[in-house]
């Protein structure tokens, strides 16, 4: 709820009070946006929730509210319309004098938290001696952006990357680098990334169809667990070049993360076993030792358990989760942990969360949430893959959509014979390329799957990335044309008199409540539902209203509006992880 929602709140609920006594106190007014601008700006419904309580007719209870409701700094006078809705128009000077007060505030209005906490975003998440691929397009993207946005409400954000650094695959790997490659775990970058998957591919295959390498594997397990100083040593390596790939994505993105891997808490699982079995939740079932939970059954519809300690002695992914989500109460402190991941995991998150309540060890004021996405789908409406059949890589696809930006924008230049140079292109390909792929994505409510679609994401109309980029440009290009420094404007210059001058006011007011819930509900594409709609009233407002050419007072009016709206994009934008350019 915006400033000025809350206000108008707070007067309705003063004026029920005022017709009908103290009894009434704390009724919620039920003011939302008025369904249609015609009719306001708000719409208060209570009346048909009071009605039935008070014996009259809603028109009536609307007539006894207005009667007492002082709104008259904010709106034209009340109008009661159909059954008895409450219609509220902002007044024209209000609005102005909302805008002219933002202008020298570097948060446009938007205000921070009133009890910032320490909260954890749980994102991206690769696992070592992999790549990263299209499949944590969305985590990483979905997770930088939810962190940049509670980051800027004033929230303590710890960044974690909860990377894939231990357990069987590294006894695999290793045991087949063994014989294969022995350089590789002695020697620093005796591979590159593309020969490690390579080999952890082969390693897999072998450890599929020979026991006698299954059990030489499990015993380099055993080595790393215990601390063999030679299979530590390889260990290393083999994360240290995966590392360094990682950060290459990373840094294409833009993404900051704090990498603590599945090997943090090792030292700390057999305590997460111990303090269940004290607790009693503890079941062996065929040799595992397990946690039964409510709620979940297996296809013979028996209770389904969840496995904390294999019948081996060993721990598995659920172990992992209950220590880390312990170690960031008890240590990190935090008060929200915020796991972004893909939908399928949903019952993983579901189980384990139930086993930390039932042992206890969610204390009331933390708050544990699962942040589900769907899938990234090629045009054909299945998985995205290559035409080979194989997963689609992330780095090919990050530079498949620079490389179609960069001809693009090559093409453009020529259509319009403008010289630029390949320094500036290289740059503008490479923001709009980036910018481009994510904002495809995050414009997606994140709960669907969604097509990947280079020709949509790359378009310069509709709620693409290029097309916000360019309504920035557009902005910067009319105080270049006009030799104007938006910062030398000054406040209370804003005069509201075209209509398309109105919607677009009304419009800027709205960032404050837009963050505020996506602040809450963790849906990015909030956020870009209102950047798009928030460009579209401006490119009505410069279609329709001259701005360099206007005569004083109203061309310093409509100069602020551009200022307004090209710094409420960028900050949009850059909650999302995407920079602007001053030209394209």
């Amino acid at each position: 709820m915006n400033a000025t929602q809350e206000k108008l709140k707070v007067q309705l609920e003063q004026a029920i009070v005022a017709a009908f006594g103290a009894d009434f106190a704390g009724v919620d007014p039920i003011l939302v946006s008025a369904s249609n601008p015609k009719f306001g700006d708000y719409q208060a419904n209570v009346a048909l929730s009071l009605s039935k309580k008070k014996g009259l007719q809603p028109r009536a209870i609307a007539g006894a509210i207005v009667d007492k409701l002082d709104v008259s700094e904010i709106c034209e006078p009340p109008e009661i319309a159909g059954p008895g809705f409450i219609n509220l128009k902002l007044k024209t000077a209000y609005l102005e004098a909302q805008l002219n007060a933002i202008q020298a505030d570097s948060r446009l209005g938007v205000r921070a938290a009133k009890t910032p906490k320490r909260e954890i975003v749980d994102f991206s998440s690769p696992n070592i001696a992999k790549e990263m691929h299209v499949g944590h397009l969305r985590s990483t993207i979905i997770g930088d952006a939810i962190a940049r946005i509670l980051e800027f409400q004033g929230h303590d954000v710890l960044r974690l990357n909860h990377v894939g650094d231990w357990g069987t695959q590294f006894g695999m790997l290793i045991a087949y680098l063994r014989e294969v490659y022995p350089d590789a775990l002695t020697r620093a970058n005796a591979l590159d990334i593309g020969d490690l998957v390579s080999f952890y591919r082969k390693a897999k295959l072998r450890f599929d169809t020979d026991a006698a390498f299954q059990e030489t594997a499990r015993q380099e397990v055993v080595r790393l667990q215990a601390g063999a100083e030679d299979t530590l040593h390889a260990w290393k390596l083999l994360c240290e070049q995966s590392r360094r790939e990682f950060q290459i994505i990373y840094e294409l993105l833009d993404i900051k993360l704090t990498e603590r891997g599945e090997s943090f808490y090792n030292a700390l699982l057999s305590k997460v076993v111990e303090d269940l079995e004290k607790s009693g939740l503890l079941v062996e079932n065929q040799g595992a030792k397990c946690v039964f939970l409510e709620g979940f059954t297996n296809r013979e519809g028996e209770p389904l358990p969840l496995i904390v300690q294999k019948s081996d002695g060993g721990y598995n992914y659920a172990t992992t989760d209950l220590a880390s989500l312990r170690y960031r109460i008890q240590q990190d402190e935090a008060k929200r942990i915020i796991y972004v991941t893909d939908a399928g995991q949903g019952n993983h998150f579901a189980q384990f969360f139930q086993v930390a309540r039932k042992a206890g060890w969610i204390p009331d004021d933390v708050e544990l949430v699962h942040v589900p996405f769907g899938l990234v789908l090629g045009e054909d409406g299945k998985k995205f893959k290559t035409r080979s059949g194989d997963t689609v890589r992330l780095r090919d696809l990050l530079d498949e959509a620079v490389s179609r930006a960069y001809t693009d924008l090559k093409t453009r230049l020529q259509k319009e014979e403008r010289q630029e140079t390949e320094e500036f292109i290289n740059e503008v390909a490479r923001v709009v390329g980036i910018s481009a792929v994510k904002y495809a994505d995050l414009s997606q409510n994140r709960t669907s799957n969604y097509i990947f679609s280079y020709d949509k994401m790359l378009d310069l109309k509709g709620n693409t990335a290029p097309y916000m980029l360019y309504v920035y440009a557009r902005i910067q290009g009319i105080s270049r044309k006009g030799d104007i420094n938006f910062k030398e404007l000054g406040n209370n210059a804003v005069l509201l008199q075209h209509e398309t001058e109105l919607a677009l006011a009304k419009y800027l007011l709205q960032l404050d409540e837009v963050i505020s819930n996506v602040e809450q509900d963790l849906l990015p594409n909030r956020l870009c539902e209102y950047l798009f709609e928030l460009s579209q009233k401006f490119n009505q407002f410069y279609d329709r209203c001259p701005i360099l050419q206007a005569e004083e007072p109203q061309r310093t009016s409509r100069l602020v509006l551009c200022d307004l709206t090209a710094r409420t994009v960028k900050l949009g934008l850059s909650l999302l992880g995407i920079q602007v350019l001053e030209r394209m």
